[in-house]
């Protein structure tokens, strides 16, 4: 617990790691600022100091992880040439799950405000869904041009299966559904037409 008038380092990041534990342990209808301030193990009143309310923090929350998985997919195009394809499209699927995974991905959907405050951020331009597309497709093209990308895939095409993919199985699933990783596993195999993705690089 962190004394009054004591500064709280990084706060924000204890405080959407905490929403996030406990809508995956409790669902989402137990998110309240006291519960995520009990988890986070601070003062009561830290949450309503740094956010105008749950709308505006749990709209902060899906925006903070939609932007962390976007700025791992804004790194694909350098990494062009190395690795494996799969491997470096793994990567960002992964990314997708670990931030936050279908209990966060929905949580906007269940309060009105916090949606409308989510729409309007993605309307001025914060990273979505279209970010992380737009930076795969600039991925695959690099990799299409170094002939490490089969050269009749359209790399637009393939990045919106992918992304659309992930979009789907988020939003569709909940906190204990199977593992749905492996559906992408599938994906990107069949994407690349080469089978060399092991389940166990999603996991």
């Amino acid at each position: 617990m962190s004394p009054r008038g004591v500064a709280t380092p990084d706060v924000t990041e204890l405080l959407f790691a905490a929403a996030e534990r406990v809508v995956v342990r409790d669902g989402p209808g137990a998110l309240t600022s006291r519960a995520v301030t009990t988890e986070a193990g601070c003062a009561k009143g830290l949450l309503h100091t740094h956010f105008a309310g749950m709308d505006a923090f749990v709209a902060a929350l899906c925006l903070d992880r939609f932007a962390r998985t976007a700025a791992t997919a804004r790194a694909l195009p350098a990494l062009a040439g190395t690795g494996t394809v799969a491997a470096h499209l793994a990567t960002v699927t992964d990314a997708l799950f670990d931030s936050g995974g279908p209990a966060v991905s929905g949580l906007a959907l269940t309060r009105p405000g916090a949606a409308e405050r989510f729409r309007e951020a993605m309307a001025a331009g914060a990273p979505g869904f279209t970010a992380i597309q737009d930076a795969i497709t600039a991925y695959l093209r690099a990799e299409q041009t170094l002939g490490r990308f089969p050269a009749t895939t359209d790399p637009g095409t393939a990045a919106l299966s992918l992304v659309g993919t992930a979009h789907h199985l988020l939003m569709t699933g909940w906190p204990g559904a199977p593992d749905p990783k492996e559906e992408l596993v599938r994906l990107i195999d069949l994407l690349l037409g080469t089978g060399e993705l092991d389940p166990t690089q999603l996991r």
